[in-house]
């Protein structure tokens, strides 16, 4: 039975929403947290492990001293404070992909804790806490293949790659978060998108999220006003910054309907599907007790030396907040007009564009003009549209050099999208350089002027603004191809 959503005005003005966010995210270490084996992305499942990420008997794990340091230069710049001691743990779970039936993780005593990231939603500035930042490992993968929908159900088969397994996994968990109505989803997607500008200028990870290496959890609840906090529900492995905030969006509808029908919601974990933007029941979510946490027995405690967490800290780079600011004013943007880049996601495109070649101007102007468009049609990131901040460089020389005009610009910009090639590949194959040379344009001005004679009257008369009207029958004539300039000096030099 098809069931009736309310409207999201509706849910807002009588509920209020509770959010949290559990992020994690692959550390772009050289070797596996606890052995020797590579990280690297892509190879033939089953070929990157040995006894220790297979949990053979007998094996013992090693930690990484690259992913400890990692994750205090993450903890530092989220402005955690930093553990002077404290332990790893293992929890306890059956599932395919987890090799040794518990993964080592931390528990009661995490590596980073209690911080804080701001984030700018509608000019407003929004203090997200951070509760914790601890290192773990990462899972196997698990394959469900021979069904419809790629999940367990309705599979004929399931095959686990364990090439991931023991891959270093740093999780960044936030207090609840809540205050911010109608405008959670919003907030949602700004954390996890400043989070990800955050780990990228670390350089701590490439923070891919169609690759996995960035994944969010999404808990959700709402609540009457004045009320205590509703029961959470977590959509698991979202991997899209628009679908973090489609998350949060269909999950306020979807408890909104059954609270408003009299029902409770279940403390569950759930599924978002990316086509219809809905999410399903996963299991009953288990509680600390249910994983069974000690502490891991094969691994001494850490204390960082707090020596090395001052020279790490004196160490970080410009973080994303102060590195936006010097660009806004690089660019001579009002700060309506940077939220608007902020908004479309494109201050690094814009930024490599601008490297590339093109004024801050013309970067924007693509950026967020066509390929905006055209990456909201397709429901996809700005970033995936199709087209590289090099490519929108080049297409800009084409302009500044004259060879092509906004419309034939435009026409190339959609090859580009296409995969033709670059923007001057392009131009060439379909043959839409701008047409310049006075004999090629003399015999489409002549023919202009003798099919509008009262025009050409008025501009012998003196009356040159109507010479806009014969230099669009010359465009239309050359398909938009002509050189808009060379064609009215032609047609002044004419009827001079």
């Amino acid at each position: 039975m098809t069931t009736t959503l309310p409207a999201y005005d509706e849910v807002v003005a009588r509920y209020e929403p509770v959010i949290g966010l559990e992020t994690h995210v692959e550390l772009g270490t050289n070797t596996k947290m606890w052995c020797g084996c590579p990280t690297d992305f892509g190879g033939e499942p089953n070929t990157r492990v040995c006894p220790v990420c297979l949990g053979l008997p007998g094996s013992l794990p090693v930690a990484n001293k690259a992913a400890i340091e990692a994750t205090i230069r993450i903890g530092l710049a989220l402005n955690c404070s930093i553990a002077q001691w404290c332990r790893f743990a293992r929890k306890n779970y059956f599932y395919p992909d987890m090799p040794k039936n518990f993964q080592i993780s931390q528990y009661d005593e995490p590596l980073c804790f209690d911080g804080y990231l701001d984030v700018e939603v509608n000019g407003e500035t929004v203090r997200i806490g951070i509760e914790r930042v601890h290192l773990e490992e990462d899972t196997g993968k698990t394959l469900h293949v021979g069904g419809a929908t790629g999940r367990i159900h309705g599979a004929t088969e399931s095959l686990v790659d364990y090439n991931r397994a023991g891959i270093p996994l740093v999780e960044i968990v936030t207090k609840p978060i809540p205050g911010t109505g109608a405008l959670a989803p919003e907030v949602a997607r700004a954390y996890v998108t400043e989070l990800r500008d955050v780990l990228r200028s670390l350089g701590v990870s490439d923070v891919r999220m169609e690759e996995g290496s960035l994944r969010c959890d999404v808990n959700t609840s709402l609540n009457l006003p004045g009320e205590e906090w509703g029961t959470r529900t977590e959509t698991k492995n979202v991997n899209s910054l628009r679908s973090v905030e489609r998350a949060v969006r269909s999950e306020m509808l979807r408890q909104a309907s059954v609270l408003d029908a009299g029902g409770r919601i279940t403390q569950e974990t759930r599924h978002f599907h990316e086509d219809t933007g809905d999410t399903t029941p996963g299991r009953s979510k288990e509680t600390a007790t249910d994983y069974r946490y000690f502490p891991e027995p094969d691994l001494v405690p850490l204390a960082p030396d707090p020596a090395w967490v001052a020279e790490l800290k004196a160490a970080l780079p410009e973080l994303p907040r102060l590195h936006r600011r010097r660009l806004q004013q690089a660019w001579g943007l009002s700060d309506a007009d940077m939220q608007s880049v902020l908004n479309a996601g494109a201050v690094e495109l814009i930024e490599e564009t601008v490297a590339a070649g093109a004024t801050p101007a013309a970067a924007r102007k693509w950026w967020l003009g066509e390929l905006s468009r055209r990456a909201n049609e397709t429901g996809v990131e700005l970033a995936e549209v199709g087209a590289t901040p090099a490519q929108v460089a080049e297409l800009q020389g084409l302009v500044d050099a004259g060879k092509l005009n906004d419309k034939l610009a435009r026409a190339v910009l959609e090859g580009v999208v296409a995969g033709e090639g670059s923007p001057t590949e392009i131009m060439g194959a379909r043959g839409l350089e701008v047409v310049s040379d006075t004999g090629a344009l003399t015999a489409a001005v002549d023919e202009a002027i003798a099919a509008n004679p009262e025009i050409a009257e008025k501009i012998r008369s003196g009356k040159v603004a109507a010479a806009g009207a014969l230099v669009g029958a010359v465009m239309k004539t050359t398909r938009g191809q002509a050189d808009a300039k060379t064609v009215r000096e032609l047609i002044l030099t004419r009827l001079s």
